[in-house]
């Protein structure tokens, strides 16, 4: 009993600390900014209290916001079912044991250990108009009147930074998702292949299965993420042409630091953390309807 408690002791030293700091940089300031936002206020000078007209505002009457949200959740979509697909296939032929797979490991982080900023800049010349890699080669083929100012067209420009936003972090879901298999028992399969299973029976009815505690965790992320993004898009077209390619961080960060409605900025940030918690919320609760009908079965 007192080897059991002087264990849980123990165990609260080392997690006190970072629970501390946790609570300082996020839990303290989001509460802050729930605060905040009840407020009219440019930064400095006096604050007016005006209740949830700034939760109203963002959520009913400002178009730009809204709109961002709509991008958000194209940039979430994307994610999920082009970006994760991707990194799992990747995954899988990396597993398998093909030549050069830490060579291909490798290869595959490179784009998530490089600056945003790094990134935006080379796929800012990929879309140039006048000498990117896209126009070059739509001229090369023949088809030079589709070459356009792709960053400056309100109908290509969003799109333009999901390309990138899925190319950056496709290795990250690849790296997480292959150790998940490795660490799937290698029996299992022997087993299936046995019993006559084909790679197509066995990667829908032993690996995703086994893998769903991953998939989970990568959904998570690239939802969260997708809400969260603002780096990107920032850089790359500031959320233009016409505020277009606009996400709720970017718009977010124009109200905070340019046009001075640091109280409508604070709501804004708060969206962001409840969005991101309902999507956390819900992917836990489709895994767990999701397990428990394949235990039930």
């Amino acid at each position: 009993m007192n080897k059991l408690m002087y264990k849980k002791r123990s165990i609260s030293v080392f997690i006190l600390p970072s629970l501390l700091i946790y609570t300082l940089i996020i839990v303290i300031p989001i509460f802050v900014s729930a605060y905040l936002g009840l407020f009219k206020w440019s930064g400095i000078g006096a604050m007016q209290f005006i209740g949830l007209q700034n939760y109203k505002k963002l959520l009913f009457s400002d178009e730009i916001f809204r709109h961002s949200i709509t991008n958000s959740l194209i940039l979430a979509g994307a994610s999920v079912f082009i970006q994760l697909p991707i990194a799992f296939i990747l995954a899988l032929i990396l597993s398998s044991g093909v030549r050069f797979e830490k060579f291909f490991r490798t290869v595959y982080f490179i784009p998530v250990i490089l600056s945003s900023m790094v990134i935006a800049q080379l796929w800012l010349r990929i879309f140039d108009s006048n000498y990117g890699l896209v126009n070059a080669l739509l001229r090369a083929v023949g088809l030079g009147q589709y070459a356009q100012p792709w960053l400056a067209n309100t109908n290509t420009a969003f799109t333009c930074t999901v390309i990138p936003a899925i190319w950056q972090y496709i290795g990250q879901y690849i790296l997480i998702m292959y150790s998940g298999l490795k660490a799937i028992p290698d029996e299992i399969h022997e087993a299936a292949k046995i019993d006559g299973a084909n790679k197509w029976q066995m990667t829908t009815r032993i690996t995703i299965p086994l893998l769903s505690p991953v998939i989970k965790v990568c959904i998570i992320f690239a939802m969260t993420g997708s809400f969260k993004s603002f780096d990107l898009v920032f850089a790359m077209t500031n959320g233009g042409p016409f505020h277009s390619s606009e996400l709720p961080s970017t718009v977010m960060y124009t109200n905070l630091f340019s046009a001075g409605a640091y109280g409508y900025g604070s709501a804004q940030a708060v969206f962001i953390v409840i969005e991101c918690l309902i999507a956390t919320l819900i992917i836990q609760l489709l895994f767990k309807k999701s397990e428990a009908e394949v235990s039930a079965v």
